[in-house]
């Protein structure tokens, strides 16, 4: 990827505004019961399916994978659990039209009640996000039942926005790979399925894999260049590790991105980029890379450059 290939981060000073909260309807919702269709009602008593939810949904970008079922006569049907978390669990969801083969399987990743989430260390990666109103701000950094409620719809809409902005990148340059981020309701977003959808079975992360030599380099080269990415738009992911990597079809993919972190806005920016280069780049050379290559200083500082850090 050349540098003049893909444009150079606009610089802005601190107080922007990338995480603005200009339309919080979705945040406050929760997750609203699906709507009630001339079929009959919303879902049926002690089922597993609901009428798909798209049209209540805010929408990923267009033009729309084929893959993806968006008619409004598709029902939604859980399968079972892919990934439980501190902060929100995952389910497979196959979103299909009753009585056809037409069907998609989908990764709802879904926010705990407020009651029960654990929003650790959040205080940091929401540096830089800010709200319009007073009193939704007072209930955030009071940690009420309310502000709960809207961090975790920040931290939904965050990881919407950064996966939209990045697949429409690896779509455009191929130097990225993201789930396609399919549709953002309230603390509910739901994902690609990335794995085998015959079997239902999740892509491998990057932690449960012992790759040949060749295989780690080529890995390698693929983080570099979503790094390189991360960077030029002002993100760092902000919990970057082994288990929030994803290895399908030859790519590496990037997942959970929920406290994506602003470089340029952030006043820790620099600290996030250069954890999540360490964390990766150790667990590299631990496994055979050699060490020149994966010089976590060198590629902190070409990353803050790229960011316009430097």
């Amino acid at each position: 990827m050349r540098d003049d290939d893909f444009p150079a981060p606009e610089r802005r000073i601190r107080g922007g505004r990338r995480f603005d909260d200009d339309e919080p309807r979705f945040l406050k919702r929760g997750r609203p019961a699906a709507a009630a269709t001339d079929h009959d009602d919303a879902s049926d008593p002690g089922s597993d399916e609901n009428w798909s939810s798209w049209d209540e949904a805010v929408h990923g970008p267009s033009p729309h994978p084929e893959w993806l079922v968006t008619e409004l006569a598709a029902k939604d049907t859980e399968l079972g659990v892919l990934k439980t978390g501190k902060e929100a669990d995952v389910h497979l969801v196959r979103r299909g039209i009753p009585g056809t083969d037409v069907s998609c399987l989908l990764a709802a990743k879904r926010y705990r009640d407020p009651r029960h989430r654990l929003f650790h260390r959040d205080a940091g990666y929401l540096e830089g996000r800010r709200v319009r109103r007073s009193r939704e701000m007072r209930a955030m950094t009071g940690r009420t039942a309310f502000g709960r409620q809207m961090i975790a719809g920040q931290w939904a809409a965050a990881e919407f926005a950064a996966l939209t902005r990045l697949w429409e990148i690896g779509r455009r340059y191929g130097t990225i790979t993201v789930p396609y981020p399919v549709q953002l309701r309230g603390t509910e977003l739901m994902l690609e399925f990335l794995g085998d959808a015959d079997e239902g079975t999740a892509a491998p992360r990057l932690a449960e894999l012992r790759p040949a030599p060749a295989e780690l380099r080529e890995l390698w080269g693929q983080l570099v260049d979503a790094l390189v990415v991360l960077a030029r738009a002002g993100y760092a992911h902000g919990d970057l590790s082994p288990y929030n990597l994803l290895v399908h079809a030859g790519r590496l993919a990037l997942i959970d991105l929920p406290q994506v972190v602003d470089v340029v806005v952030n006043p820790q920016g620099r600290e996030f980029l250069a954890r999540d280069v360490r964390i990766v780049a150790h667990w590299f050379t631990a496994r055979g890379l050699p060490a020149d290559l994966a010089d976590p200083m060198v590629l902190t500082d070409m990353l803050c450059r790229e960011a316009g850090l430097a």
